[in-house]
């Protein structure tokens, strides 16, 4: 319906840190499949996705973060604000604190890809 479209799409997302000697180092993600594949400049991002109707944006950034790495986030989790994005999509997002080795990340794949590429390629991913 017309009056989806009008309405603001909200997304969550979490910023995993770790402290590192003498700086703190946080976690990016990149997209995956044929369209991300040679883009670079601008892609990196945190795992995040689009908050149901009704749900909770921190509940909905826990699980987002657990589909697209396979590592269930756990910890203290702090508010850092909201952003509107110029394509009109609002994000929430929080941080905490934690480490894990990108090495091991699964990530569900794109849903009607046909070729089961993931949602995310990880490389090099704590900056």
């Amino acid at each position: 319906m017309w009056e989806d479209w009008l309405m603001v799409k909200l997304s969550a997302g979490l910023v995993m840190y770790r402290r590192a000697v003498g700086q703190v180092e946080i976690l990016l993600v990149h997209p995956g499949g044929p369209f991300w594949a040679k883009k670079d400049i601008g892609s990196w991002s945190i795992p995040k996705g689009e908050v149901s109707s009704g749900e909770d944006p921190l509940t909905a950034a826990i699980r987002e973060f657990e589909e697209e790495t396979g590592v269930r986030p756990d910890g203290r989790f702090f508010f850092l604000g909201t952003i509107k994005q110029k394509a009109g999509k609002t994000i929430q997002a929080w941080a905490f604190e934690g480490d894990c080795d990108p090495k091991i990340f699964r990530s569900n794949p794109i849903p009607g890809d046909g070729k089961g590429s993931p949602k995310l390629t990880v490389r090099n991913s704590f900056h």
